[in-house]
């Protein structure tokens, strides 16, 4: 009958083996985690993107309110609410 002999890793195997399991769990905690840390990044973009375009409808609609407000029969309104005359003859047109 012929001796089986069992197959031992050798000490440098086994710390090679080791550390390999090491690395591997590390690769795999390290990708859930920047994971995680992209998705949070990709929420806070979409809230920033949310707030930008909220400001940017309040600016649009400031604008059309300035435009309103400093148009010609608006004006020509508030002065004669106010008693005044619009004169055409005061007016100066200055070309740059």
């Amino acid at each position: 009958m012929v001796k089986r002999r069992k197959a031992r890793f050798t000490k440098g195997e086994k710390i090679l083996y080791s550390l390999s399991a090491f690395a591997l769990c590390l690769t795999f905690l390290l990708k859930i985690f920047c994971s995680a840390s992209v998705g949070n990044l990709n929420i806070m973009v979409e809230k920033l993107k949310s707030e930008v375009s909220t400001q940017s409808k309040k600016n649009e609609s400031l604008t059309m309110q300035v435009n309103e407000l400093t148009s010609f029969d608006y004006v020509n309104n508030v002065v004669k609410d106010m008693g005044l005359a619009y004169n055409n003859d005061n007016i100066i047109v200055i070309n740059e």
